[in-house]
């Protein structure tokens, strides 16, 4: 296949032109380029024999008028001065601005051919800072060279990348007359002149006793620094820069740390807005704790105060009275974990060392165990990988079902914590696979023969994978292996295929899919079809979710090297170790620093340019920057935000008789309509706006058309009666009972949901879920002493205990997770010392009587906007293909938090084909008042289930009311008659599964 590239979109025709229009009123002139020993440049540089150069004959005072105009133009900052005053440059420097994905490396090889036909410019120098981003330009080139040939009339040009092997480059560079593009990485020219082997720096005699740099400098050359926020971060690096001798400096990037002359700006927040990039959606599979393990994380070593001797904090699990927990523990040497937790599992974790050297610190355990930083033992890292990997393989596979037909190829990135996890050398020095590599190939091979993956991948779990990392380093049968950075030499290997050949790659017929790296890809590598990124690491260090995720957000081609731009295929999935909040909560910290350094940039505040793509009230121009921060000045003085452009309470859009009071001069019809409107896209999700706003809840009969609603009706309308029981027992008696009626003990599981992300001016939040699945972990603990624990926690003795146990009929829950069986025993068992009555209930249906369909009529009402949840996904379809409600309104009245997240998981997973909230007029008659259910649903999961669901924000019956837990047990007593599913639960993974 060959790429294609698109020149009309208009983005990048605004980003070259915002740095071609520096130079207007400058005539294009062939001779302006021969150069004399001597010439005078306008910044001061001079030209000597050693070649042709770039000269600019355009006045100080128009390149900077020049300069303003553009900027306007484009919205961003105006700058005072071409060249800042005390900075580290005498030259001008000029940056753009452009999120990770759209072009940037197209957009500034472009710029120099507009340069190069408008001006005549021809000497250009592409700086790097690493290998991969110097393969990632030269691969470009060539990828690039005959779409910019038919574009630019077959205009002449040489690129290359320097290599002090081959220095007459260097001076070809210099004496041609034609576009020169010479690629180099900072560290070849950065040294000190005296270090030996920097060649560029040394009198040369094959260059007639010049320096290679003399050569470079002579020309004048138009530096273009690509990953500026990696070059030029030292005075060193700067001073190297400025040797080159520029004309001046192009500064290409989606992170700016020092944004000098910002020209033109396409944030992450624009970018994501306008579709130029993936749209991102989040796997978030975080495991439930399993306090049946020996858990021990290291989570700092240091040196507390002004002690001598280093000292580690631990996260341990501890048994308490009201069951286990995670607890952080501080460490000193000699220190015995047993006494921390009342457990007896960690007997022998004893602290024999703690390593607080740099790069090498773990703590050691008198048991044998080694325990590095930000690692555990005993938890479930493990666990949370393979189910990470297992996420991966099957959005890849469904994937590439969909797209296979559309010649689209799918690819997969996972980055490492180590190498060391994807490949191993045995003893005799032979490559094997580590553990992640052996379980990516097993659960490849279970996904790939499901019977809905037939046929999809043709190839083995080994020909799909491959590791990108520099090469091991070995002696005889010993191999070292290497977790570089992809910044030397050393990591130039790693690139041939994922780098070069960009082509084969996305060549469906190339069997490699799935790309594991350790650190190597972070920067300066992306490919348009990657459409999962799998983080198997800590994401710790600063920008690292936004870096990682950068790999994939490039829109993908066909087989034929054409662009695609449906937003369907464009989804970028992340099956993160995080939670979704976590993950969203740093990935908006990284985009605020990456936005602005200082600091100054929040999502949710209002900047002082916001207002300047608003027409003026003239409607004959846009806003300038002046009038833009006159009106936010206004809405700063008036109380609407803070000195920082942070919304204040004041800011109530929505309340009656609310007015901005612009200036006259802002007073036109319709103008503060506007302001409001741009103000509303910053305003945050969580900003406290007008709670007394209210919405007709209204009933859309056409749900009564959905054959799903029809038969749930049928199935939970009826009516009961009910009658009680009352007996006092004896104390065993009592506790079997209780542990007859416990909650359901679930083995230790992972739950996995997927959610769509939303980046706006206002955050990064998340929007419709899409899936929810859970995946049950086995125990392959050993079974731990039960009546030793219930003998502590309740100070009965073993016969009792014995007795209760043996007639509970629960213990089968003991092997499925025995901590939480442990925990739920010892509670009830107490709960029955204190208990004087049982209650019991019987409920049974009465003949003919149900309650009718029109309850839900008599439940519209006009509810608080803080209290109501729109619902978004409103129709269902049918088999012959017709719409029909999902639920009987547009909005979904909740009483609580859970309420509110349970009716949007419900709104936004596909198996969910009918749901509601119960109207309160539907009642289930108790002896100690009506009881009103909360959801009635019909999910489609192997078959149609019909369920009604109580959601509470605890199923602790300790934690909720005694009325609360007797109308529950009678609910369930109440749908069990009836035959239909009930039970209570927390959150939808448990709304979503059966009861027991």
């Amino acid at each position: 296949m060959k790429l294609k590239f698109d020149s009309t979109l208009e983005y990048q025709h605004d980003a070259f032109n915002a740095v071609t229009d520096l130079f207007e009123g400058m005539a294009f002139s062939q001779d302006s380029h021969s150069v004399t020993l001597g010439t005078e440049t306008m910044f001061g540089g001079e030209h000597a024999e050693l070649g042709i150069g770039n000269i600019m004959p355009l006045a100080p005072t128009q390149f900077l008028a020049n300069l303003q105009s553009v900027q306007a133009r484009n919205n961003v900052p105006k700058s005072r001065a071409l060249i800042e005053e005390g900075g580290p440059y005498d030259f001008p420097n000029f940056s753009i601005e452009m999120e990770t994905g759209t072009g940037k490396t197209y957009v500034y090889l472009r710029t120099v051919f507009e340069l190069n036909r408008l001006y005549g410019f021809r000497k250009f120098v592409v700086v790097v800072p690493s290998v991969a981003i110097r393969e990632g330009v030269t691969t470009s080139l060539v990828l690039m060279r005959d779409h910019f040939r038919d574009l630019y009339d077959n205009v002449a040009f040489d690129s290359f990348v320097y290599n002090s092997r081959d220095l007459s480059r260097v001076r070809q560079f210099a004496v041609n007359n034609e576009i020169q593009i010479m690629v180099i990485n900072i560290q070849a020219f950065a040294k000190d002149a005296e270090k030996a082997g920097n060649v560029i720096h040394q009198e040369q005699d094959r260059m007639s006793g010049r320096k290679p740099i003399d050569f470079v400098r002579a020309t004048n050359p138009i530096v273009i620094i690509d990953e500026p926020q990696s070059v030029d971060t030292t005075a060193k690096s700067q001073k190297a820069i400025a040797g080159l001798n520029p004309l001046l400096c192009l500064r290409y990037s989606a992170t700016h740390v020092h944004p000098y002359n910002l020209l033109y700006q396409l944030d992450p927040i624009r970018a994501y807005d306008l579709r130029l990039v993936k749209q991102i959606e989040v796997v978030d599979a975080n495991p439930v704790r399993d306090f049946n393990r020996t858990m021990v994380r290291l989570d700092w070593i240091g040196y507390p105060g002004r002690a001598k001797t280093p000292q580690a904090k631990v996260t341990v699990f501890e048994d308490t009275s009201n069951g286990p927990r995670e607890k952080p523990v501080t460490l000193k040497h000699g220190a015995d974990l047993s006494l921390f937790t009342n457990r007896s599992d960690y007997e022998g974790y004893q602290v024999t060392n703690i390593s607080a050297e740099p790069g090498s610190e773990y703590i050691e355990f008198g048991n044998g165990q080694i325990l590095e930083l930000s690692r555990e033992t005993g938890g479930m890292a493990d666990e949370r990988m393979k189910n990470q990997i297992r996420q991966t393989v099957e959005e890849h596979f469904a994937k590439e079902k969909k797209f296979k037909a559309l010649g689209i190829k799918v690819l997969s990135l996972f980055f490492l914590d180590q190498v060391g996890s994807y490949r191993q050398y045995d003893d005799e020095g032979n490559r094997c696979n580590g553990k992640v590599s052996q379980w990516f190939e097993e659960i490849y091979a279970e996904v790939a023969a499901k019977s809905i993956y037939q046929g999809v991948l043709t190839y083995s779990a080994e020909q799909v994978h491959d590791g990108y990392f520099s090469a091991d380093r070995r002696k005889g049968k010993v191999v070292t292996l290497l977790d570089t950075s992809g910044s030397t030499a050393k990591d130039d290997e790693t690139y041939e295929l994922i780098m070069k050949d960009k082509e084969r790659l996305l060549d469906p017929e190339e069997p490699l899919r799935f790309i594991f790296s350790h650190s190597a890809l972070k920067e300066g590598w992306d490919n348009p079809n990657v459409f999962q990124i799998c983080t198997l690491r800590e994401m710790g260090t600063e920008n690292e979710r936004r870096q990682t995720l950068g790999r994939g957000l490039r829109l993908p081609v066909n087989k034929d090297g054409d662009r695609i731009f449906n937003e369907q295929i464009n989804r970028l999935t992340v099956i993160a170790n995080e939670s979704f909040q976590d993950y969203a909560k740093g990935l908006q910290a990284d985009i605020e620093k990456a936005i602005d350094p200082d600091g100054s940039f929040r999502f949710g505040r209002v900047p002082k340019l916001a207002f300047t793509p608003l027409l003026n009230p003239e409607g004959t121009a846009q806003l300038t920057e002046e009038q833009s921060e006159a009106i936010w000045k206004h809405l700063v003085s008036k109380g609407f935000l803070d000195r920082n452009g942070d919304f204040e309470s004041a800011f109530k859009p929505n309340s009656e008789g609310f007015t901005l009071n612009l200036p006259l001069d802002f007073s036109a019809e319709g103008f503060e309509a506007a302001v409001v409107g741009r103000l509303n896209r910053f305003v945050p999700r969580d900003f406290v706006k007008d709670a007394r706003m209210r919405e007709s809840v209204k009933y859309n009969k056409r749900v009564e058309l959905n054959p799903e609603f029809q038969i749930l009706w049928e199935k939970i309308s009826r009516k009961t009666r009910y009658s009680v029981e009352f007996q006092t027992d004896e104390l065993i008696a009592k506790a079997i009972l209780k542990m007859r009626d416990m909650p359901e003990i679930k083995a230790v599981r992972i739950e996995v949901t997927k959610r769509s992300v939303d980046i706006t001016e206002a955050g990064v939040d998340g929007g419709l879920v899409t899936s929810n699945r859970t995946y049950v972990v086995a125990n392959e603990q050993p079974l731990p002493d039960i009546l030793a624990f219930l003998q502590r926690e309740t100070e009965l003795t073993r016969g009792t205990l014995v007795r209760i146990l043996k007639d509970c009929g629960q213990l089968n829950y003991f092997g499925i997770n025995p901590q939480a069986f442990m925990t739920e025993c010892a509670k009830l068992i107490n709960r029955a010392l204190h208990e004087l009555i049982v209650d019991g209930i019987k409920y049974e249906p009465i003949a003919g009587q149900a309650y009718e369909m029109r309850l839900f009529e008599e439940a519209e009402v006009e509810e608080y906007l803080d209290r109501l949840y729109a619902v978004k996904e409103k129709a269902g379809i049918l088999p012959d293909g017709t719409e029909v409600p999902r639920t009987p309104y547009d909005w979904i009245s909740f009483d609580s938090e859970v309420e509110r997240t349970v009716a949007e998981r419900l709104d936004g997973d596909p198996q969910v084909k009918f749901f509601c909230k119960l109207p309160r007029g539907f009642k289930v008659p108790t002896p100690i008042g009506n009881y009103n259910p909360d959801w009635a649903i019909v999910l489609e999961d192997d078959g149609k289930l019909y369920l009604v669901r109580e959601t509470k924000s605890t199923l602790d019956s300790d934690k909720l009311r005694d009325s609360e837990n007797r109308r529950i047990k009678c609910g369930k007593a109440h749908f069990k008659a009836l035959g239909v599913d009930f039970k209570a639960a927390t959150n939808i993974h448990e709304v979503l599964t059966g009861a027991a």
